[in-house]
């Protein structure tokens, strides 16, 4: 086996960074950030080891060595602020792509990093929007003076995703087949699972209306939803809509299109109903994904209960 070059810390570094900047063309700025994090790597490890972490040293490098630098970003120190679980994952992510380019590169292969498990990082919890904040949301549709049709249309939509619990891409990918649409509404979503859905008769008069107002013709096979010209509506038309809707109505930057879903799901769980009911409305394959939702209402329990409560203020 040949001897590993004697390449320095600094041409480690440079050869890599100019590597992802011209082979791999990532931004600057996502360049930045790795030259940052491989850079303070290595001065860890010029102080760990006691000599310049260039391509020998970072060849020789055990578990130990991957966790003590975990370890001191996780603590703090060195004038470093401690970082969460999804920093060190971050850092961990560095460090793989810098050691699966050396193995390409210079053939140096270092099977201790395989065995380096990164801290598990928290899902984050859903952000839901206030039972009003999502009414308003649904029946304001857009802006003042927007045509009635496309006001309609973005009511529709929404009141699908607020009303019956669907994605943004489930509710684009209905058919006018759905037309009238009945007291149920069976989706197709992920992994191509179909589910039945109850639909509310708020949300049937939501999609009546639009079908009533849309100027062009939704005949059987085309998108029930469209576009200003007539094409199948995209998402980032309604993400939009929502966007300037947001502001207009004073909501937080949360409030987005997909924030209806967890709407649906939390305050279908606010008034009682079952994790099993929302998993199958939601199309959720595991119930720990939906489980997620106890702790957006165990969230605002607190919330109201330190504002709320008469000792709340006191310490």
């Amino acid at each position: 086996m040949a001897a590993t070059p004697n390449i320095s810390a600094d041409d480690v570094r440079t050869t890599f960074l100019s590597h992802l900047a011209g082979e791999r063309r990532l931004s600057e700025k996502t360049v930045e950030a790795y030259g940052r994090d491989i850079r303070d790597f290595q001065n860890f490890l010029a102080r760990h080891l006691g000599e310049p972490a260039g391509l020998r040293a970072l060849a020789g490098l055990g578990p130990s060595d991957f966790r003590a630098y975990l370890a001191f970003r996780r603590e703090g120190g060195q004038g470093h602020p401690g970082l969460g679980s999804a920093s060190v994952q971050r850092l961990l992510s560095a460090i793989r792509t810098l050691y699966r380019y050396l193995e390409r590169r210079w053939d140096v292969a270092n099977s201790a990093i395989a065995l380096i498990k990164g801290p598990r990082t928290k899902r984050p919890v859903p952000k839901a929007l206030s039972v009003d904040g999502a009414r308003d949301l649904v029946a304001a549709g857009s802006m003042d003076g927007a045509v009635p049709w496309i006001e309609a249309r973005n009511s529709a939509v929404l009141s699908l995703a607020y009303g019956a619990g669907l994605r943004i891409s489930e509710v684009l990918s209905l058919t006018a087949e759905v037309l009238p649409l009945d007291d149920t509404l069976i989706v197709h979503g992920k992994g191509g699972k179909s589910r039945m859905i109850p639909i509310l008769p708020a949300i049937g008069k939501a999609v009546t209306r639009y079908a009533e107002l849309c100027p062009h013709s939704l005949a059987p096979g085309s998108a029930l939803f469209r576009g200003v010209r007539g094409g199948p509506l995209g998402p980032r038309i309604i993400q939009a809509e929502v966007q300037k809707l947001r502001a207009y109505l004073g909501l937080p930057e949360s409030a987005t299109p997909h924030a209806l879903r967890h709407s649906f799901a939390t305050h279908l769980l606010a008034g009682g109903g079952d994790l099993r009911t929302i998993q199958q409305l939601l199309g959720h394959a595991s119930l720990s994904t939906t489980q997620r939702y106890t702790d957006v209402d165990a969230a605002r329990l607190r919330e109201v209960h330190a504002g709320a409560h008469p000792r709340a203020g006191r310490r």
